[in-house]
């Protein structure tokens, strides 16, 4: 009850900043070279060479019909969480709404939700945690009107590390979910 409770407030004020008049903060993905090995070649949005845009703004592919569809990059496909923990964080409410907004108006477009973990923690756990993160970012989207057969959800646990190291700043970043659009 208590989760209901928070996601419901997160969600409260997720509308309430929908109207302020200020700049939409993105979220930027692990840089350039640290995208996850085999994840599909999932795509951060930032192809060149477009010149035709979407409702969302950006190039055509983010109707899907380029390397991997979904929304402009402004919107942010990575969410990010904190050690041991599957809550979204406020600061990604954005990223949530931008994309719920758009598999709203693209009711044929399929995400994938795939949770990841950083390495500390057995297998189990992992593969576990991971898939926990990967259902509150589904959970969430459909609070906001994506239909439930456009999602699916996959853990990989500590299995893909989009960035090596055994630091608190690589384990901020493998401790995620990436939101891969496909057919």
């Amino acid at each position: 009850m208590k989760k209901i409770v928070s996601i419901a407030c997160l969600f409260a004020a997720a509308a309430l900043l929908a109207g302020c008049p200020k700049k939409a903060t993105t979220v930027e993905p692990p840089g350039t070279g640290t995208q996850v090995p085999g994840a599909g070649g999932a795509s951060t949005g930032s192809e060149a060479g477009s010149t035709s845009t979407s409702p969302l703004g950006g190039d055509a592919s983010a109707l899907g019909g380029g390397p991997g569809g979904g929304p402009n990059a402004s919107v942010g496909r990575i969410i990010y969480f904190d050690f041991d923990k599957s809550d979204i964080r406020p600061e990604f409410a954005g990223v949530i709404t931008g994309n719920a907004q758009f598999l709203a108006a693209h009711p044929n477009v399929k995400l994938k939700l795939e949770g990841n973990t950083d390495e500390r923690g057995t297998r189990e756990y992992n593969i576990g945690l991971g898939e926990r993160r990967a259902q509150a970012v589904r959970r969430a989207l459909m609070l906001q009107g994506v239909s439930e057969n456009q999602l699916t959800t996959v853990s990989f646990g500590a299995e893909r590390p989009a960035v090596e190291g055994d630091d608190e700043a690589a384990w901020a970043k493998n401790r995620r979910v990436e939101l891969v659009y496909g057919p």
